[in-house]
């Protein structure tokens, strides 16, 4: 987790408290405060919004009660956990066993985040655009030194930081819980879309489609780029399937002929 401390800045008029939680709740909706952040001490916060630490003490206090933080004593206080679980744990257990949800989840992650490409051409600020540049060259260099654990992990913080370019807090928040499951391979095991002769040199140009279209502001490009790259995913796993599918019928012709 970063500096937070220059997420805050010094509160000028009357109703302070109300002031305070409103610049805290602001950060959250917009999905910059996340869910587990740890906020500054209220020395620190009292500072940096130059207003009293009761004051200060007071606001925290009001979004500990909206349910907003949550407080560790001994620890500080923290962003509560607000967005919840995209799916219940019996759910997840379910489609991690089966994967009947898999095109499911690709065909809505594919309509999501062409609609954030979209957007995110449209709205991008300098500081997005740097972020943008940042992870795609964290993505070539994964992909030159064949490291397939930073390619993974890359490849998600790519598509966060194009829906967080999109400055759309409800799709923001809703992909961050569809990127946790990603991470955390309920749907698939990600690493397999990188076994697959080619793959990874694809998906490198797809990703680099994707971010060029963006930052040129192209928003019909941005958008059929995204859609392309959903496209591929989905073909690439079904044609691993058949692969596999004809490799375990052909050992077990092979077993039927006792060979």
């Amino acid at each position: 987790m970063g500096d937070l401390n220059s997420l805050f800045e010094p509160i000028a008029a009357e109703s302070v408290v109300d002031l305070v939680a409103n610049q805290i709740e602001n950060l959250i909706v917009q999905g910059i405060l996340q869910e587990g952040a740890r906020l500054p001490s209220e020395r620190e916060l009292s500072e940096r919004f130059d207003v009293s630490r009761p004051k200060v003490r007071d606001a925290l206090k009001r979004l500990e009660d909206l349910g907003l933080l949550h407080v560790r004593h001994g620890e500080g206080t923290f962003v509560a956990q607000l967005s919840g679980q995209a799916m219940s744990p019996a759910l997840i257990s379910l489609y991690a066993r089966h994967g009947v949800a898999f095109y499911d989840y690709l065909e809505y992650r594919k309509e999501q985040e062409a609609f954030a490409a979209r957007l995110a051409s449209e709205r991008a600020t300098p500081s997005d655009r740097a972020a943008i540049e940042e992870v795609i060259a964290e993505l070539q260099r994964a992909q030159v030194e064949g490291d397939l654990e930073a390619s993974e992990e890359a490849d998600v913080k790519f598509h966060s930081i194009v829906v967080n370019a999109s400055h759309n807090a409800m799709l923001i928040h809703m992909m961050r819980s569809i990127y946790d499951l990603t991470r955390r391979g309920v749907f698939y095991n990600r690493r397999f879309l990188r076994t697959i002769d080619g793959s990874g040199d694809r998906l490198m140009e797809q990703h680099k489609r994707i971010a060029e279209a963006v930052l040129a502001g192209d928003a019909a490009e941005a958008e059929a780029a995204a859609r392309d790259h959903l496209d591929f995913v989905e073909m690439s796993f079904r044609v691993g399937e058949n692969r596999d599918r004809r490799e375990a019928l052909a050992k077990k012709r092979k077993q039927a002929i006792g060979l």
